[in-house]
């Protein structure tokens, strides 16, 4: 079923492969969002130019370029290709990173249990588990940063609200990040 929409989306014209921020039409919305589903590998990890004013060790998110950057500062930052909230789960704010753990547990929120009744209470960390091998927590709200067992769900907006990385990037940025951490996260 995969290969066969994949095939359809190329007959009509669509790329399949990430492009820049601002490539085209089909950069944001559900169109994005089922077309992203397909890519074979996450976005690469890079250090780039950064123009912001946030202090070094700050973590940025941007949903609509669906991006997360680690500020190093002197103009640079760190960037990972990330999955966001779909249409209805996205949210803004600044929140403080309260809690880090390495291969964490999951225990569905009461909400997301409401929606899918089949999901487990409980499932011990390791590589099954949604959250991956890090998380992030995220002041005293639903939401975390943390690892995938999806990276073709890179660069998507396919979770509950979660910020999803690859587990190698979430190992990369849970290594740099403290408790305290703040994080801003934008449209």
């Amino acid at each position: 079923m995969k290969m066969r929409i994949a095939v359809l989306a190329l007959g009509a014209g669509l790329a399949l492969a990430p492009g820049p921020a601002s490539a085209g039409p089909f950069d944001s919305g559900p169109l994005a969002d089922f077309m992203n589903i397909f890519r074979t590998q996450a976005i690469p990890r890079e250090t780039v130019a950064y123009a912001g004013k946030e202090k070094p060790g700050t973590i940025v998110v941007s949903t609509r370029q669906r991006r997360l950057y680690y500020v190093l500062g002197n103009g640079a930052a760190v960037r990972y290709g990330v999955g966001v909230g779909r249409q209805g789960f996205s949210w803004s704010g600044v929140k403080t990173v309260t809690m880090k753990k390495e291969w964490p547990a999951w225990r569905p929120p009461a909400q997301m249990l409401a929606r899918r009744p089949d999901l487990p209470r409980y499932m011990a960390g390791g590589q099954d588990n949604p959250l991956g091998a890090r998380a992030l927590y995220l002041g005293s709200s639903l939401y975390r940063i943390h690892g995938s067992n999806e990276p073709e769900t890179m660069g998507a907006a396919v979770s509950s609200g979660c910020i999803r990385m690859t587990n190698k990037d979430v190992v990369d940025l849970y290594d740099r990040v403290r408790v305290g951490t703040k994080v801003v996260v934008r449209d």
